[in-house]
């Protein structure tokens, strides 16, 4: 027995939790939660409705399970901002690791934004509790080092707003960018994207 009170899961049922999750994954983040279905997940899984549903009792529990479970990861390069090191260097750092969350995890971001647009009806608790403290708590570091001097004069809430919107644009909208770059670089715009934004914020942030 597991420190719970359950049984731990077995092998089969950690390998058709991951399938369930990673489908879902693959299906919320192409058409939103609400365009999305539980046959669709299942199919994509490779698994009947039935079976599915022995695992996870509806849609909303499979969301659910799901923003929960990469929440830890989405916000990971946030928290590690240090308030001991250098300022330009950590917040360039914050904007290097994500971009390559939006060049790694596409679709997790994609479906952070489908919620989100939606009124985020499985986030709004998660929104609130943890991820405006982290946000409170960042912005206060920032606005400590502008006040000494150590970065420009900026408002730090929208400092951050501006990092998620100019990283995360390359995955939410990721189509839009191949479909519109020169033939050259639509194969791949992250590298000239990551000169681009880091230049960009380093001139907004150097006194």
């Amino acid at each position: 027995m597991s420190a719970n009170g359950r049984k731990p899961r077995t092998r089969i049922q950690q390998k058709n939790t991951a399938a369930i999750l990673d489908a879902a994954l693959e299906v919320f983040s192409a058409n939103g939660f609400r365009g999305s279905t539980v046959d669709q997940i299942a199919t994509a899984a490779g698994l009947s409705k039935p079976n599915l549903l022995y695992y996870f009792p509806s849609k909303t529990s499979i969301h659910r399970a799901l923003l929960s479970g990469l929440l830890d990861t989405w916000l990971a390069p946030l928290r590690a901002i240090d308030p001991e090191g250098d300022p330009v260097t950590e917040l360039m750092t914050y904007v290097h690791r994500k971009l390559e969350m939006s060049r790694a995890m596409p679709r997790e971001s994609r479906l952070f934004a489908n919620e989100v647009l939606q009124g985020a009806p499985n986030l709004e608790g998660v929104l609130k509790l943890h991820l405006k403290p982290l946000v409170d708590e960042k912005a206060a570091v920032i606005r400590g080092w502008s006040t000494e001097g150590r970065i420009a004069p900026i408002h730090p809430y929208h400092l951050i707003f501006s990092i998620w919107a100019l990283t995360q644009h390359y995955a939410d909208f990721d189509v839009q960018v191949r479909a519109v770059l020169p033939e050259g670089e639509a194969s791949d715009p992250f590298p000239e994207a990551t000169r681009h934004v880091e230049e960009m914020f380093r001139r907004t942030l150097l006194p």
